[in-house]
């Protein structure tokens, strides 16, 4: 149930006037989706700003969507069709998206619709007012969102001294956020202990290892991998009774404990307005990046029961949303 309104936006940096006229006369634009994969709603969601702005799909647009099924290492390729299409945009969404379509082209507009990582960090962009390249759009500082995360399932299960993240080597910007996860963990006297997952076979031993650890809790960084997964990741965290801190509110739907996350599908409608900027002429280094602010505490009461964990009232009371 609702403990409080949903968050539904992150401010109105970008926003733009519905238009008719959002189009050259005659002119039907190309638009390339770089997607992970699995949640087609948040493909739909961008199809749904577009609309808004006065685009009608196979009228004035045409969206080609390239998706992984969750498989990182086939997004270089369909990043690399989408630039033999010569789209006029790419939507990419992720770490591994975000990369591939970096390295594919240097020229075409790439627009973040979410995740990404520190993009100034991994040199993706010069500043988040001034990009300077060919990459703007919407992001995260992940450590920073991590770190409260860690913070949240520490509140969730106080006797937790150790606690687990699953990452993947491969993804640019687990590393980075790892170390400076380290430093918050040990500001609320936590202990981490790394699982690592490369592929979807790997999960199983994973949490395997969590449990010789003794670990108890679970973090997850934010992975395609793990998106695609999460029906049996949210499993295996039940098997283990392992309370888990999920980056995205379909973990919890799925099962999962809780989440900390930013509402999805609304950064995919506002990536559209970054397309719609782009389509009528602005550079993509001078479009600013934007941060979210706002983000949903989800918590399923549900799961906490089967786990025998009793959240804190006053973590309730935060929760933007609690299923029962």
């Amino acid at each position: 149930m609702n403990r409080r309104a949903f968050v539904t936006g992150l401010g109105a940096v970008l926003a733009a006037p519905r238009a008719a006229g959002a189009q050259q006369a005659g002119k039907v634009y190309r638009v390339g989706i770089l997607s992970p994969g699995g949640v087609p709603e948040r493909i739909e969601a961008f199809r749904d700003g577009l609309r808004q702005l006065g685009y009608a799909d196979s009228q004035n647009v045409v969206i080609e969507v390239r998706d992984a099924d969750g498989k990182a290492d086939r997004l270089p390729g369909l990043a690399a069709d989408l630039v033999r299409l010569k789209v006029d945009a790419i939507v990419a969404a992720g770490s591994d998206a975000v990369r591939a379509a970096q390295q594919a082209t240097r020229t075409i507009p790439i627009v973040v619709a979410v995740g990404g990582g520190d993009l100034v960090a991994r040199g993706l962009v010069g500043s988040l007012a001034r990009p300077g390249g060919n990459i703007t759009g919407l992001t995260t500082l992940s450590a920073v969102i991590i770190a409260k995360r860690l913070q949240l399932i520490k509140e969730a299960v106080p006797k937790a001294t150790r606690v687990a993240v699953l990452w993947r080597r491969d993804n640019p910007a687990h590393q980075p956020t790892l170390k400076e996860l380290e430093g918050a963990a040990a500001s609320i006297g936590v202990q981490l202990q790394r699982a690592e997952a490369r592929e979807a076979a790997e999960l199983d031993a994973a949490f395997a290892a969590m449990t010789k650890g003794r670990a108890g809790a679970v973090l997850l960084l934010g992975d395609v991998l793990f998106e695609s997964q999460r029906g049996r990741i949210a499993d295996l965290a039940a098997r283990a009774k392992l309370p888990a801190m999920y980056f995205a509110k379909l973990f919890v739907e799925a099962g999962g404990l809780m989440s900390y996350a930013t509402d999805q599908n609304d950064l995919y409608r506002r990536a559209a307005t970054y397309v719609d900027k782009i389509l009528k002429g602005a550079q993509p280094a001078d479009l600013p990046v934007e941060e979210p602010t706002k983000f949903e505490l989800v918590i399923n009461l549900r799961t906490a029961k089967a786990l025998g964990l009793t959240i804190p009232p006053s973590l309730l009371l935060r929760a933007d949303q609690v299923l029962e």
